[in-house]
């Protein structure tokens, strides 16, 4: 392997703060890097120098001549006024790039991108899939991919996961996604002031990682306990006055100053803090907290829901799968009792406190102080049942000293979701919902949360694409719009990716039973027209189907129901587009028959 590029003694400052110093580490062809790391530790910093769009305050990356870098950072940098096909093209060097317009079509299809769709009326998902199909337009030599799989939906994610394993490009990836993490990567390098030189590389993925990182732990604590040790037969020495000629006494109170500092270093060094997470149960409830009967929901003439039941008891602990579209975020509004049943039934436990963790954080305001947002007024908030000051409650949630009075817009995405977590646990609640709660939250801040939901005694019903932290919550994973049920979500993802395969068969006409039982078929030529417009089918069914399941879960949104105009000129294309899509797999299934016709 070849170094693509070198990092030396790298050092970075924010408002007086340095997030790291001293970083040095290299990059080799096809390597395929984790970087990982606490809340504020500065990956994406860090990331953003590696390519080139940030200076360091001191230290220096060296890149190979001609190194081509792609970049997809959290927040997609996207042209509005373009069409998706059209931002994704921007990666494409010129017309006569072949590899990039290749790379771009493969992309596109892949991630199935409404390509003729204006990016502006994109949701987030579909944005991050077209500013990642527009970096991989670019034929990069490394990839940089900033918490790639926030908001794709689980179908995008295992293609991604199949890309960055099998690709010869070199990938470097900040995530939070465990599953994703350890299927993709071979090297994990955390980002931590507290290690030699700022950092630990490990030889591995995820797992190993920390199986590593924990004996490192154990051997640094135990080395600070044989230093106190050492410190304090030497401060016991010294306290007795031996005598002693006057330039060894110096040298051994020289070493005991020595020893201090050192004690004091690998003190600070193995304090770990975290996040105290532990939501307030309103107390014993009943047996049943909900309970849905014959449901149905329609929006325009799409059945989302069609004599659908779900009980919710305080032992529940249920994951929701699907793609986007399916009815994930209908389900919880519905349960929530943010939005009603066309038909059937929903019955409300009296006392009945649902707590929401909402995916976008639009209940928070950008406008007002981290304090603020969990104490409007005064200097205390009541935390179970007793009075606190709001500073320590917030020193829970790792918002200490000037981070209390920092505006919210000013926050990482972790650090919203962490206060979105803080203003939740004041009020009591036995059914919490969490859409997406672990978008942007660092690894260790994930490990608290999957133990805080564990022990909480309400239910607890979860929307999430972080599939080793379903797993780790949930004992129950509903597949909708299917509605089947299973115990783990990795039985749900083996099933999933059959039922893909099930279903392109079927869309190509060539399920099992028909490769079995028809006879061999001689196939008249098409023509030429013909054939590149079946060659092209199966593509423009997925961008069809794509642009709908994409204007469903628009037409779902508070907003768009609420406005008669929009939600009329939303439906409208969706029968447009429901139309459209039958009209080509009939035509599909005629140029396939045509191809076909004739027996042997």
């Amino acid at each position: 392997m070849s170094v693509l590029l070198s990092v030396h003694e790298l050092k970075f400052a924010f408002a007086h703060r340095v997030l790291f110093e001293g970083l040095t580490f290299s990059v080799s062809t096809g390597e395929k890097i984790a970087l990982i790391g606490q809340n504020g530790a500065g990956k994406s910093t860090l990331m953003k120098i590696i390519a080139g769009l940030m200076d360091p305050d001191s230290g220096s990356v060296t890149r190979s001549r001609g190194l081509k870098i792609g970049y997809l950072p959290q927040t997609p940098d996207l042209d509005e006024n373009l069409s998706a096909r059209d931002a994704v093209y921007q990666g494409v060097a010129s017309e006569e790039d072949w590899s990039g317009i290749s790379a771009a079509e493969e992309a596109m299809s892949r991630l199935s991108i409404p390509v003729e769709t204006r990016v502006s009326s994109l949701s987030g998902g579909w944005k991050k899939k077209v500013a990642l199909a527009r970096e991989l337009a670019r034929s990069p030599d490394v990839l940089l991919l900033d918490e790639p799989t926030n908001h794709l939906d689980v179908e995008s994610i295992l293609w991604l996961e199949d890309f960055v394993r099998e690709s010869p490009l070199c990938v470097i990836t900040i995530s939070h996604d465990r599953a994703f993490l350890n299927r993709v990567t071979r090297r994990t390098v955390e980002v931590d002031r507290r290690n030699p030189g700022g950092i630990l590389s490990v030889e591995g993925n995820l797992d190993r990682f920390f199986q590593v990182k924990e004996e490192y732990l154990e051997a640094q604590a135990a080395r600070e306990e044989s230093l106190k040790n050492v410190l304090r037969r030497e401060i016991e020495w010294l306290k007795r006055g031996a005598k002693a000629r006057t330039t060894k006494q110096k040298a051994r109170i020289d070493r005991a100053e020595d020893l201090k500092v050192e004690v004091q270093d690998l003190g600070q060094k193995n304090r770990q803090g975290s996040v105290k997470l532990e939501f307030e149960s309103s107390g014993r409830g009943p047996k049943k907290l909900l309970e849905m009967k014959s449901i149905g929901k329609t929006y325009a003439e799409r059945t989302i829901f069609s004599d659908f039941s779900l009980l919710i008891t305080p032992e529940t602990r249920l994951g929701l799968m699907g793609k986007n579209g399916a009815g994930k975020s209908t389900l919880i509004r519905m349960i929530a009792g943010v939005e009603e049943a066309d038909r059937g039934e929903i019955r409300r436990a009296d006392r009945l406190e649902v707590l929401y963790f909402e995916q976008n954080r639009e209940t928070l305001d950008p406008g007002i102080s981290v304090l603020r947002t969990v104490c409007p007024s005064g200097e205390t908030v009541e935390f179970q049942g007793r009075k606190m000051h709001v500073r320590s409650y917030l020193d829970r949630f790792l918002f200490s000293g000037g981070a209390v009075d920092v505006m919210v817009e000013k926050l990482s995405g972790g650090e919203q979701a962490r206060l979105l977590l803080a203003r939740m646990m004041l009020r009591p609640g036995n059914l919490l919902i969490l859409d997406e709660p672990t978008n942007d939250l660092d690894l260790q801040t994930l490990d608290v949360l999957e133990d805080c939901l564990r022990e909480f005694p309400g239910a607890v019903i979860l929307v999430s694409h972080d599939r080793s932290f379903m797993s780790a919550v949930c004992d129950d994973i509903l597949a909708l719009p299917e509605n089947v049920r299973f115990s783990d979500v990795f039985q749900w993802e083996e099933w999933f990716k059959r039922e893909q395969k099930r279903a392109l068969d079927l869309a190509r006409g060539k399920s099992q039973d028909s490769v079995v039982m028809q006879p061999k078929l001689e196939r008249r030529r098409l023509s030429y027209k013909e054939q590149l417009e079946f060659d092209r089918m199966e593509e423009t069914i997925l961008e069809k189907e794509t642009e709908l399941g994409s204007l469903e879960a628009h037409s779902a949104r508070p907003e768009i129901v609420s406005n008669s105009v929009e939600l009329l000129k939303t439906t409208e294309r969706m029968g447009e587009l429901q139309a459209e899509i039958e009209r080509l797999y009939a035509r599909w299934a005629e140029l396939e028959e045509k191809g076909g016709a004739k027996r042997s």
